[in-house]
């Protein structure tokens, strides 16, 4: 699992309160108001998002907007379903992936609810994930203030990853510190990495990344991006050996994803560049750190 497809209930912070998925047992299904209708179906395609019936969801929750476009929630969970179109192998490119109707999604949660905080982490990541990074820190920053945030480490977390990503490498770091303040973040960890990386220090890099995938749970030791960053630094620190395992165990991962077929192919270029073993495995180090470069960064996780 990459870490653009990590957690996608934590990483919106989708923290809503799971309201009683009833239609009104023994009323007619015009008895009650559009408003409550709309609520009971928000509860069905919530209930079907949590259980990973996406498309089951997103029907229900389409229906929930269609009887109320009031319903701030609606539009929100639409938003992160729609979100979770785009966390396929293929990413941005899938067919199902729109994130302008992600975008469009979160805005008409915050034009319901101006206070809606989730709603605006939501679209602080679209807007990153958009390329909008000046925007998406503009969104975000006052959320990072905000003390009735009961999420403050995800703001954190998107707020570091913008200005990261927008080259504003020393506020992203500071940011990303605070982030992973919550010690379970390990996406925040694996963009801490990425950020020590675009600085020039893959010794700290390679810290992160360890820490991103030693955090106990399968979604982190599975976070498949953190392996081949580890990998990429470790290439540049003369961690031959080490690099290798890494490649290794983000193929096992995957071999569809583009991070998976990033492991294989650099998994080929470390085999083809191992010289006999008479000479020690040195010329393999020497050249695989002088193969080495900072690829351009997805900014899907």
């Amino acid at each position: 699992m990459g870490a653009r497809t990590f957690c996608i209930a934590a990483l919106f912070g989708l923290g809503l309160a799971l309201g009683a998925c009833a239609s009104g047992k023994g009323q007619q299904p015009g008895a009650q108001s559009p408003e409550r209708q709309s609520d009971a179906e928000y509860d069905i395609a919530r209930d079907f998002f949590q259980k990973g019936s996406t498309r089951l969801a997103l029907d229900h929750v389409q229906k929930a907007v269609a009887l109320n476009e009031e319903n701030d929630k609606a539009h929100y969970l639409m938003g992160a379903i729609l979100l979770a179109f785009c966390s396929g192998p293929r990413l941005f490119e899938g067919p199902d992936c729109k994130l302008a109707e992600v975008e469009k999604s979160a805005r008409a949660a915050l034009k319901a609810n101006p206070d809606f905080r989730d709603a605006k982490n939501l679209l602080g990541q679209v807007l990153i994930n958009e390329k909008k990074y000046k925007e998406a820190i503009t969104v975000l920053e006052p959320l990072t203030k905000d003390p009735a945030y009961v999420h403050p480490y995800l703001a954190w977390g998107n707020l570091g990853w913008a200005q990261v990503l927008d080259g504003q490498i020393d506020a992203g770091l500071a940011a990303l510190k605070n982030a992973v303040t919550e010690p379970r973040f390990c996406v925040g960890y694996y963009r801490l990495g990425i950020g020590y990386e675009k600085k020039g220090d893959p010794g700290q890099a390679e810290q992160s990344f360890t820490t991103a995938v030693s955090v106990d749970d399968p979604q982190c030791t599975s976070l498949q991006d953190a392996w081949e960053a580890r990998a990429r630094v470790r290439i540049r620190l003369g961690k031959a050996t080490e690099a290798r395992a890494d490649y290794e165990r983000c193929i096992e991962i995957s071999k569809e994803t583009q991070t998976g077929k990033t492991c294989v192919r650099e998994l080929a270029k470390m085999a083809q560049a191992t010289p006999p073993a008479t000479s020690g495995g040195g010329a393999a180090r020497s050249s695989a750190a002088l193969a080495w470069k900072l690829p351009e960064v997805n900014p899907n996780e």
